[in-house]
């Protein structure tokens, strides 16, 4: 069992040391995601999330193009900068549409009047991580991630590495070291959908942390024989984005931010089996797994409303029956070696 007020420290590169709530707030749904919200509701959003002892927010200019790091940057505000973490991520600069132009912003509903070009140049990432101060009303971030330098964004594992190259020849990856050597941000990484491009970046420069979305779950563990052996020998954190997975495993008709594959829904049928054995809610067993292994330094479910919050901070908190684990490990739904 955790607190969702527990932390975790993790000292970077530099030596600076970093103190995450284990429980963070994962900021995507105040983009705009999946339906528009009052900037009441958002302050409403954020101040529980506050309110209950989260110190980690993460952010992007992805998310409902620029309407989250707005908003959270405005809660934030009313706090002492050093009483919590922040994270915003670089890649994609936000632009003004031209006359009768128009941009599909995805899964984000009424954004601004805004499109996002992906720029991984050293250019790129200084005028993003400036255009995400203003947007955020802030000085500095703790940490800058890279964003979606990864197979889903960019149409599989060749775009991956052509950004991937983009990033590392045409200075990006420059741009955040020498940001972070300056002390303008302790911790530099990945934001990413896969585990391959973290991987890629551990053999080919120094990163902090990598966020992870979704490729640790209690559907998915292959970062347990591939990625996270590498971060334990380079002293290199996680971060878990997406630990529902989208949705899906918490009740929610959505797998990766579309449509649940059969073979997705068989396994989630069973891990919910093997919980209501246990008198567990699968979407508890979800959040604590993803929370148990060490190189784990917080865990950021999304939240869209005041609920959702205190549910993320009650789930984090219920205890879990050893057998439960033993149970999914021993009908093969979780990974032998995963720490519980």
């Amino acid at each position: 069992m955790f607190k969702a007020t527990d932390t975790r420290r993790f000292v970077t590169r530099h030596g600076k040391a970093l103190n995450f709530s284990l429980l963070g707030f994962g900021s995507a749904p105040l983009g705009n995601f999946p339906r528009a919200l009052s900037e009441e509701e958002c302050d409403a959003t954020a101040g529980r999330a506050w309110a209950s002892g989260l110190r980690y927010y993460d952010t992007a200019p992805l998310y409902g193009l620029g309407l989250s790091e707005a908003r959270i940057g405005r809660n934030l505000n009313k706090h002492d900068r050093s009483a919590y973490l922040l994270s915003t991520k670089v890649g994609r600069l936000l632009e003004p549409l031209a006359p009768g132009e128009s941009f599909d912003a995805g899964i984000y509903r009424d954004v601004p009047k805004l499109k996002y070009v992906y720029d991984y140049s050293h250019d790129g990432v200084m005028r993003s991580f400036d255009a995400s101060l203003k947007r955020l009303g802030l000085d500095r971030v703790d940490v800058l991630l890279v964003h979606d330098v990864d197979g889903p964004s960019h149409g599989g594992h060749e775009g991956s590495e052509a950004r991937i190259r983009e990033l590392m020849e045409t200075g990006g990856w420059k741009a955040i070291d020498a940001l972070r050597s300056s002390g303008a941000v302790d911790a530099i990484g990945l934001g990413v959908n896969e585990w391959q491009p973290c991987a890629r970046m551990l053999e080919l420069a120094d990163p902090d942390l990598f966020l992870l979305a979704g490729r640790y779950t209690l559907l998915e563990q292959e970062p347990i024989e591939t990625l996270f052996p590498q971060c334990a020998k380079a002293g290199a954190g996680i971060i878990i984005g997406g630990p529902y997975n989208s949705g899906v495993l918490a009740g929610k008709a959505m797998f990766d931010y579309g449509r649940i594959p059969a073979a997705v829904a068989s396994r989630v049928q069973a891990l919910e089996t093997v919980c209501t054995a246990h008198g567990v809610e699968l979407r508890a067993a979800a959040l604590q797994f993803a929370a148990a292994h060490p190189l784990v330094m917080s865990v950021i479910p999304g939240a869209i409303s005041v609920e959702e919050v205190e549910a993320n901070v009650a789930l984090m908190e219920i205890s879990i029956p050893a057998a439960l684990w033993s149970d999914l490990k021993s009908r093969r739904l979780l990974h032998a070696g995963a720490p519980v």
